[in-house]
């Protein structure tokens, strides 16, 4: 493995999740003091399970590029390129995005990476994605193709 990295919501969104707790705990109170505690901590407990299974992991390995459930062997993979400021990845998430590009892309992250596709009977042009270190996922990927054995 040469990159890997999980793009998990940061601690604020956590924090403010908490919130369910004693919103659901209040509104049950009044009827079962315990249904209301076990019910928060229960909706807590999905909240948490919930983001985490949401949250993609980013993987570079010597053949593969994985973002989530999506992978592309790095034969097919061409320029890499980082967005590394917010107003940067907004623009390639807005105004420039290619409506046939493959994205995966969370609110929580305010950077991204493009990594352009050069399969011929693949209709996408490229990958757009969230990640914390853009720099760090095009550098893994820069590596590992360059250490790919030529085709004719």
């Amino acid at each position: 493995m040469i990159y890997r990295e999980r793009v998990s919501p940061s601690i604020w969104v956590y924090i403010i999740g908490a919130m369910i707790v004693p919103a659901v705990f209040v509104v049950f109170m009044p009827i079962n003091k315990l249904v209301g505690g076990i019910l928060a901590i229960a909706l807590y407990a999905g909240y948490l399970i919930t983001l985490y299974t949401g949250s993609p992991m980013i993987e570079v390995d010597k053949t593969t590029l994985r973002v989530g459930s999506a992978k592309v062997p790095l034969q097919h993979v061409g320029t890499a390129t980082a967005h590394p400021t917010a107003d940067d990845a907004r623009l390639q998430a807005g105004p420039n995005l290619d409506a046939r590009a493959w994205t995966c892309l969370r609110g929580w992250v305010s950077t991204s990476a493009q990594v352009e596709i050069v399969d011929e009977h693949d209709p996408i042009p490229y990958w757009l994605f969230s990640t914390r270190e853009p720099e760090k996922v095009v550098a893994a990927i820069r590596e590992a193709t360059s250490q790919l054995p030529e085709t004719k």
